[in-house]
């Protein structure tokens, strides 16, 4: 029973891990984007979105050290290159410099992937009772929640 149990928890740790690889990718370039947005972004909403932008990256990059920490602390490696995350993530590295409002639609859009890679994640920390993985994923999904608040409402007409 017990060596059941072992490779339960094995096999759930492997999925926890992935998804957090995953998280991990997604999180690194969307902070990317979001910087180049940061750095790009015209128009007459410049210094409102020039200063939500650079909150939204300085956080991101925090979370990046969290997240792959968590992975190395759950033993196992951590990606750590553009093309492994180019392959993991679902938000694609933006290649033209869009207007301001499509900035935001853009970035609402890679925070709502990342909202529902998180929602996959959760339960298998949950089940797996990695309740340090549960809490880092809880605590990422308020953030991203927020941030597509916070994007949006600069969208309403």
């Amino acid at each position: 029973m017990d060596v059941q149990m072992d490779k339960q928890t094995i096999g759930k740790s492997a999925l926890i891990t992935d998804g957090l690889s995953k998280l991990l990718a997604e999180t690194y370039v969307l902070y990317l984007k979001t910087q180049n947005f940061h750095w790009n972004v015209t128009g007459p909403m410049f210094y409102n979105l020039h200063l939500l932008f650079e909150t939204q990256y300085k956080e991101y990059a925090l979370a990046i050290d969290v997240i792959a920490e968590r992975i190395r602390s759950l033993g196992s490696l951590t990606p750590g290159s553009f093309a492994a995350y180019q392959k993991l993530s679902r938000i694609k590295e933006e290649l033209t410099t869009p207007k301001a409002l499509q900035m935001l639609e853009i970035l609402s859009a890679g925070n709502k992937i990342l909202v529902g890679t998180i929602k996959k994640i959760i339960p298998l920390a949950q089940e797996a009772g990695d309740e340090a993985s549960a809490d880092l994923l809880i605590e990422r999904l308020n953030i991203h929640e927020k941030n597509i608040w916070m994007l949006d409402s600069h969208l309403v007409k």
